[in-house]
Order: C-alpha cells, then structure tokens, then sequence
C-alpha cells in the first residue's frame, strides 16, 4: 500500500542549508576580527583597518593585534593572536611582508580560520616574495585557514557592514559581488559607484591569490541570495580549470560579467604550427569565457550596465532588436552601434507594418528603426509599443524619446509602465536630455526599466545580453551522440600508441605525414590514401597502383611545411611525371641544405631531411579548404582551432577557438564564429556540405586531443569539405596532416592539463542485477537527456518523494531547463552515475538508475543522492550504485561523503547502513543524516 505522501516544508530546506557552512563565510560574516599590525599612527594601514572595522558595526568583536601597545584607539590591544581571549574567525594581517609566515603559524596554533593578507612585497618583489609566499602556504594548509592576498585592499560586506579594507569609505549595500584583481580600480569603482548609486553584496580586492581565487568567490557569491550578479575585473586567471568549473555552474543563474586588461599579442604567435599562430592567448580567452556561460565586455561603465540590465529584464532569446523613436537621428545611432557590436535590427512583419500603418502618421520610416516622428505623444508611444512588442520577429526593444515640443517625457514613462517585463524578451529605454527627462528616468527606472542617456549605449548593451544568453544556450543545448560504432574499432587507441611509442623512442617530436594520417584514420577520420616511397621505382609502383592523377610530396622526419621547400607535386598524369618530380623535391632539399643555415642544422641534428615521397590520389579541390587544429595555451592547456584552410590561412585569419573536449553543439558553435560558415551552408546556387558529418569529425578530432596528451600540436590542412553534386555525393576528407610531440625531457606527469574535464571513461563498467540482467553503470552525459526524459515517466510518486523531499509532476521533472541540471555536469565538481541497459533484441537502451555524488563547495564534503526506477528495485541496483559513488568519492579525493533521508525512507537507511553509514537524527524529525568517512 502506498504511502499518503505531502510535501516537505519549506523550514526543512532551510534547516538542512543552514548546516551547510562554507569556510568563506568566515571572511565575508566573521564574528570575531583580530587586526594585526593595528596602529594609531595617523595615515597608516593598521589604523584605517581598525578605524574601518570600529566604525562600520557588522555585529562582531574587533581585537587590535601591536605588541607595543595596551592599547589602539581606545581598544584594548594583545601582544600576541594567542593571547586573544576568544576564538578568532577573521585576522587582517597588516605588518611587512616577511612577518607574515610567522603570523599565519601563530594563526593556525590559535585556531583561526581565515585571514585577509593586506601586506605587500611577496611575488610581485621578485624571487624572495615568492619564496615567502610558499612558506605562508605551507602553515596555511597545516591549519586549513583560507587567506584572501597577499598584496590586497581588503574586503567589505556592505550588507552586514563589515570593512576590512583601507580603502576611505565603505560600499554602498545592494546585489552586486564586486571582485577585482586591482586594489586601485577598487578604490576607484568604489568612487564612482556613488556617483551612479551602484549597490554591492560583497566587495573584493583579490590580491595575488595565494589562496582563495576567482573559483572560491564566485561559488560563494553563487549560493549568496543576496547577490544577484558577479561582476569582475581580472587580470590574470590563474587556475583556468578551476574559475570554469565555478563559473559554468553559477552562470546559469546569476550572470558573470567580466573585463579583462592586457588584450596582448599572442604568446602563441612564434609557435610552429598555422594553428599555433592563429591561436592567440586573448582568443583563448574568449573561447572560455564563452564555454563557461561568462560574458565579455570592454569598458567599466558596460561591466554594471550589464550587470544591472540582467538583473531588472529577461535574457533576450535571439539578436533581433527594434528601436522605437521619435527622432530620425538617435535611431540611426543605436542601429550603427547594435550592428557593431554583433546584435541586428528585426525585420518588422508584414503583420506589424500594417498594424503601425494604422495607427501612425502617413509618413513613418515604415522600417526599422520605427521612426514615429516627432510629435509623438504618449498614446502614439504606447501604441507602437504595443504592436512591436507582439512582433513575433523581434527579441528585444529599445524606446528612445528624444524632448521635443509635443512630447511629454515622464507622462510617456508613465505609459510605458505595463510593459515593464514583457515574457521573454527585454525591454530597454534611452530618455535623451537633461534636467526634463529626469522624471521620467525615474519613472522607468523604478519599473525596472533601465535607462540609458545616449542610445548607442542602450543597443550596445542588449547586444552583451544576446551574447550572455547565446554563450548559455551553447553549453546547455542537447548534443547528439557520437555515431562512431564502438564495435567498429573506432578509435584504434593501441594503433596511436604504437606510432607515438616508436616515434619518442627514435627521439623524434615530429610525425611524418603517414604517421599523422594513420592517426586521424585510427579516430575515424577520412584520410586521402597515401603510399611511402623511397626510391623512383617505388613511387611509380604506388602512382600505378593508386591511378593517375597523383600528387608527390616530400617524406621528411623534420620538414613538415613542404609547400615552403618545393615538396608538392600537383597534378602528375604518367610515369615519368612521378620520377621528374621526386628528383625535384629530392634536389630542392639537397639545394636548401647547402643554401639554407637553417636547413643545414637540421641535417646536422637529424640527417633524415629527405627519406624519399609519398603518393596519392589527385583530389579535385572543387570544395572548401578548411583547417582543423590543435595547439597549446600555457594557461588552458590544448586548444582547439576551426576555419578556413590552404596555403593562405594565415593571411585570411578566418578562424575560431574552442577548449576540448567538443561536443556536437559546441562544433557547430565553433563552425558559426568564422566567415567560411555561410558558405558551408550553400552560397551561389551550391548545396551545403555535410554539417552533421562535419561536426561529428570534429568531435572525433576533439576526441583525439583529449585522449593523446604526448600530442602537443596537430594540425589537417586542408581538410577538403565538398558540397554534393549531380555527379558526386561529396564528403569530407584530411589531405594533409601535422603532428608534433612532446620533447623527450618532458615526463608524463609533467604534460598539461585540459582546462575542461572531459567524460571519466575509467569509471564504465558492467554489473549484473540480481535477476541477471546486466547493466552497464557509467558517468551521466549531455546526450543522456532524451534517456533521462524516458526514465521519469517510470517513476512513481513514492520515489520522487523519497529523492527529493517533495512530489514534482512530471511535465516540470522533464523541461529541458531542469534535465540540463541533471545531465549537462562538471564532472570536476559532481559525479552522476546512471545503470544503463540495452535491449539485446531491439537495441533501445534505458536507464534504471541514477546516483549522483556532488561536491560541497569550499570542504572537502560531498553528498550523495539516488533514485532507482520501481521496476527495478530490490534488485541490489540501488546499493550497487552508492558502493560506487563511494569509490569514486576515494579516488576524486573526498574526505567524507552525507545524504540526507526522509525518516520514512527505510529502504534507503538500510542499504546506507549496509554500506558502513552512521545514520543520526537532524534538528528535522523528518530527516536523518547519514555520513561514512573515506
């Protein structure tokens, strides 16, 4: 008999959440702050610090730190932290940069639990602060107190009031988290912001970030519900795979906005490879801000527009803007800057025009931008605003009234006042003027309208939120999976190991092209034939067996750009084509060696210059020309590069960047940023080539960089992409192929890491049920979620009580928006692993089971959940699943693992009980915990 189920109240989850503490927490709600280095010496740090701290009341105790004074600024003073009577949650350290390791080892034996490092004179001073800056990370660590710093203004939560800056005034309250890698632009921001009355939930100055980064912050500021956007001023990144990892997660609810300062040229620019020019380190950049869902902007002013605009309006589902204005001028303005900035105007419907026709004086601009003339009223603004907002073309809207004699600004704002949040698309305002608009502004502004003075800015600014939600939308749309047939043999991983093998044990870091091609072609991509030949006769042989026309190109262990030494022979038709060309490349080598000090060294170092040629089939290049690459960034490891190819790809530049692993929707992503895109998909009476096939080989090239670490750059250019035809059905296929290795010094620890974590293949296995059906129990992924749609139509109410503490109908258990939180995962961050089985006579496949293990953000804690479908219960499933969350726990490093379980939940208490849980109540009597440490 079923259980009468009722949800579960509200206060449940916030009993549960409160027991949830971060360690940041002591930093940004310390109940006791020790200043170290405080001082009654007027224009000081340490006593800006304490005055900062004693005259903003956050609630807390303030203790001076001087061991030569009883007393500061009335307070009394401890020699030592350890002579503090109470335990001490924040220290603010303030005293010469080689003091401070000695006070953090004081730290820890007192059992603080954070610091904030105001002190400089450590990494930016050159070797020695370097070496100070280990010593303070070694006693940090023995003690686990997090430190914001060194080098830093400090922190302020200006919605408690704690300052702990020394910076001359405290931040006005409100929802933005202000972190800045700059102590300077802090202190100037802080000025501006009241000037422009920006509020702040939290505001930092990072420092060198010895400890706590970007990742840390932005996970805190993400589960601050009072912080409704994070906006960053940075200036390096320091752990790339980190701030993705935070950024990916939080992005999706709160909007990251960022600058970054020293757009330089690229550290990549001397790198051997085409692909190592094009991709320069600001690109890179770029492509992971995009990957992880943070927005880009270019001035400080645009940092808090942005900020606040995707605070008041929905994100616009599209680039598509219409402007509204009773003036000719400002329209033509917002249209130059929304085109600039990659937005466009929306093609107004034949629906809409006849609306506005009727409704509008004879000789409105009958287009966008609609130019309702100037004297306008507020009626007339009204309706046009109606129209165009059920104006199923258009994503967004932009109102610009420019004062003239027939308008009313604040009676037009008044007006607009119903339109105020329009489902799903933004609306934006431009009140140009001065002292007259202002009432309006209010008005506007109240409504949650933003305001803007001049319009450029306002287009510009919904062109930032179309990219904001365009970079969501591409880490959250459903890929399809892989059509490589696993029973295919695709990838042939021990192939590639072999070649690799051989290669670094004859010393050599460049593969020749038959190698690279045999490498691609073990990854299921198509390769043009290619025969080796080391002597006239043996290239006729193979001109023979492949058939006439045939290209010759140089066979070379060093020389790999064979178009630059004369090592392509085009379009051979006989025999004695084939010998006249390897004597010319074999002469044309020998000529640059003796020419050439360049190429004489090579042969000095290696004297495999000239091995002989290899031959293959003449393809008609009646296609596209396309570059597919790989090379290294030295902040986020292997990077992806995507664009036009040939002899001339670095002259046309056409390329975009993108971090591995791919999946089908981040390829097309990549294919939309180049120019070769639009003619990919049909141009001048040419029908579009292959896309899907043309993603599906770039997730296999993906694949490829993922798996092979000892690659350190690959390249296929051109890759030929034809269109089909009335005489051919065309396809893609690799002409020529580049791989560079490692050099032998490197160990494989030592090879870099992707800044992405890509699918953890070591944790598939098989397992069967106790009936004897086998499953396969493997890491969730993105193209799980029509499985996963299939799965909650098998549960019952029961279980979804059971899992989730409350009962979901179904429609809302499967919305897309729900399932990207299930399957699209930071596998750094959360494992879930689902128990798939596959029909052996249909071959559908369904998941019976899902388990998750997540990581608590700031500990070393995860908690686990799961939810078998009824089906397939008492089955040994469930425990299964939970044994090998606990495995994973060991291996990813967790220290102890929790659940959460409704005091009903029997079936779930035994089976963690069987697993070694210790099971005890919460202040819930309706939830127990159980927690097992690893």
């Amino acid at each position: 008999m079923q259980k009468s189920l009722k949800p579960t109240s509200d206060r449940t989850f916030d009993i549960l959440q409160a027991e949830k503490l971060n360690p940041l927490d002591a930093i940004f709600a310390p109940k006791t702050v020790a200043v170290i280095g405080a001082s009654e010496t007027p224009g000081s740090v340490g006593r800006t610090l304490l005055w900062n701290l004693i005259t903003n009341p956050f609630g807390g105790t303030v203790f001076p730190v001087n061991p030569k004074r009883h007393s500061v600024l009335g307070i009394k003073a401890y020699p030592k932290i350890a002579d503090i009577p109470e335990t001490v949650d924040l220290a603010v350290i303030a005293t010469p940069a080689p003091t401070v390791p000695g006070i953090i080892a004081e730290c820890v034996d007192a059992g603080v639990k954070s610091a904030i490092v105001i002190s400089a004179g450590f990494k930016e001073a050159g070797a020695a602060g370097i070496a100070l800056e280990q010593e303070i990370l070694t006693q940090a660590r023995r003690g686990n107190i997090r430190i914001i710093g060194p080098n830093c203004l400090g922190v302020m939560s200006p919605l408690s009031g704690l300052n702990a800056t020394f910076a001359s005034a405290m931040a006005r309250p409100g929802n933005v988290g202000f972190i800045s890698q700059s102590g300077a632009l802090c202190t100037a921001i802080l000025d501006w912001s009241f000037q422009e009355n920006v509020g702040f939930s939290a505001f930092v100055s990072i420092g060198s970030m010895l400890d706590v980064g970007w990742g840390d912050l932005i996970y805190y500021l993400g589960d601050d519900p009072r912080t409704k956007s994070i906006v960053i001023y940075m200036e390096s990144i320091g752990d790339a795979r980190y701030f993705i990892s935070a950024a990916r997660e939080v992005a999706l609810t709160k909007p990251i906005i960022v600058i970054k300062a020293g757009r330089t040229e690229a550290a990549a620019k001397a790198a051997a490879s085409h692909t190592g020019a094009l991709a320069e380190s600001d690109a890179v950049l770029d492509a992971a801000f995009r990957r992880c869902g943070v927005l880009r902007v270019n001035s400080i002013s645009d940092l808090f527009d942005v900020a606040e605009v995707l605070a008041k309006q929905p994100r616009p589902k599209g680039p598509r803007l219409t402007i509204l204005t009773n003036a000719g001028g400002p329209g033509v303005l917002a249209t130059d800057a929304l085109i600039e900035a990659g937005g466009e105007l929306t093609a107004i419907s034949e629906e809409a025009i006849a609306s506005f026709d009727k409704i509008l004086p004879t000789h409105w601009s009958h287009n966008n931008p609609i130019d309702i003339l100037g004297d306008a009223d507020p009626q007339r603004y009204t309706q046009a605003l109606e129209i165009a907002a059920n104006d199923p073309n258009s994503d967004g809207l932009l109102v610009i009234l420019t004062p003239q004699a027939m308008t009313d600004p604040t009676q037009t704002a008044e007006q607009l006042k119903p339109y105020a949040q329009i489902p799903g698309k933004p609306i934006l305002a431009s009140w140009m003027g001065g002292a007259e608009v202002t009432a309006g502004e209010t008005i506007l502004n109240r409504q949650r309208i933003p305001t803007y003075r001049y319009p450029d800015t306002a287009a510009r600014v919904f062109s930032y939120m179309w990219q904001s939600s365009y970079n969501l939308r591409g880490i959250y749309e459903t890929p399809v999976l892989s059509a490589v047939d696993p029973n295919s043999g695709i990838p042939d991983r021990n192939s590639v190991t072999k070649i690799i093998s051989a290669a670094r044990q004859d010393g050599r870091t460049i593969l020749t092209e038959f190698e690279s091609k045999q490498i691609l072609a073990a990854y299921g991509i198509p390769v043009v034939p290619t025969c080796v030949a080391k002597s006239e006769d043996e290239a006729v042989k193979c001109a023979d067996s492949i058939g006439y026309p045939v290209v010759v190109k140089l066979y070379s262990h060093v020389i790999t750009h064979k178009t630059d030494v004369g090592g392509v022979q085009l379009n051979l038709r006989d025999a004695e084509a084939v010998r006249q060309a390897y004597r010319t490349i074999k002469s044309s080598i020998e000529e640059k060696i003796a020419k050439d000090p360049h190429y004489s060294a090579l042969k000095t170092q290696n004297s495999a210059l000239f091995l002989g040629v290899t031959v293959q089939p003449m393809v008609k290049t009646d296609g596209y020309e396309l570059i597919i690459g790989s090379s290294l960034d030295p902040q986020f490891g292997p990077v992806l590069l995507f664009g036009t190819g040939g002899q001339l790809v670095e002259v046309f530049q056409d390329r975009a960047i993108a971090l591995p692993p791919l999946n089908t929707t981040l390829a097309r992503r990549m294919m939309e940023h180049t120019k070769i895109y639009k003619a990919l998909k049909g141009v001048r009476g040419r029908q579009s080539i292959d896309l899907a096939a043309l993603e599906q080989l770039m997730v296999a090239f993906s694949q490829l960089v993922v798996e092979q670490p000892w690659i350190k750059e690959i390249d296929i250019n051109p890759l030929l992409a034809i269109p089909p035809t009335a005489l051919n059905s065309g396809g893609l296929i690799a002409l020529d192929g580049r791989i560079v290795l490692h050099t032998p010094d490197i160990q494989e620890q030592q090879l870099p890491k992707l800044a992405i974590r890509p699918y953890p293949s070591q944790y598939i296995s098989e397992w069967a049920m106790k009936n004897g059906m086998s499953v396969t129990i493997r890491p969730i992924r993105p193209e799980d979620e029509p499985l996963m749609v299939q799965f909650h139509q098998t549960l019952s109410e029961e279980s979804v009580y059971f899992r989730y503490f409350h009962l979901i109908k179904l429609s809302q258990r499967i919305t897309h928006e729900r399932l990207t939180r299930i399957c699209f995962i930071d596998y750094d961050r959360e494992m879930a692993l689902v128990a798939e089985h596959q029909n052996p006579q249909t071959k559908t496949k369904q998941i019976l089971a899902v388990g998750r293990l997540s990581k608590l953000h700031g500990t070393d804690a995860a908690e686990f959940a799961m939810i078998v479908s009824d089906r397939y219960q008492c089955q040994g499933l469930g425990t299964e699943l939970v044994r090998r969350l606990l495995q994973v726990g060991r291996q990813e490093n967790i220290g102890r693992v929790t659940a959460n379980i409704l005091s009903d939940n029997n079936g779930m208490q035994r089976v963690c009980e069987k697993l070694g849980f210790h099971l005890q109540p919460t202040s819930d009597s309706t939830v127990m915990q159980a927690e097992i440490a690893l």
